[in-house]
């Protein structure tokens, strides 16, 4: 599923102008990204899920086509944990 076909969808539940749907679905992502990227918050959506930084250490790896070793600097990374009813529904 696409973004476009969540703004289609929503559009078809609520009978709204996907215009203004569009709008508020590029702003919730926003908030969303601001929050984690920005302030280093997680975003923490009841039912649904939990966005959060994970920190990476500084590790060593291999380019095996090229046999180089190369060392990758520590760095974060977005992650996202479902919550516990939202992982119960997909079984």
């Amino acid at each position: 599923m696409t973004k476009a076909d969540i703004i289609n969808n929503i559009a078809e539940k609520t009978g709204l102008p996907k215009k203004d749907i569009a709008i508020a679905v590029e702003a919730f992502m926003g908030e969303i990204r601001d929050c984690i990227a920005k302030d280093k918050e997680p975003v923490f959506l009841r039912g649904f899920g939990t966005f959060t930084i994970k920190h990476r250490a500084k590790k060593t790896a291999r380019n095996i086509s090229r046999n180089v070793t190369m060392i990758i600097d520590a760095h974060d990374i977005p992650s996202f944990k479902p919550a516990k009813s939202f992982v119960e529904k997909m079984q």
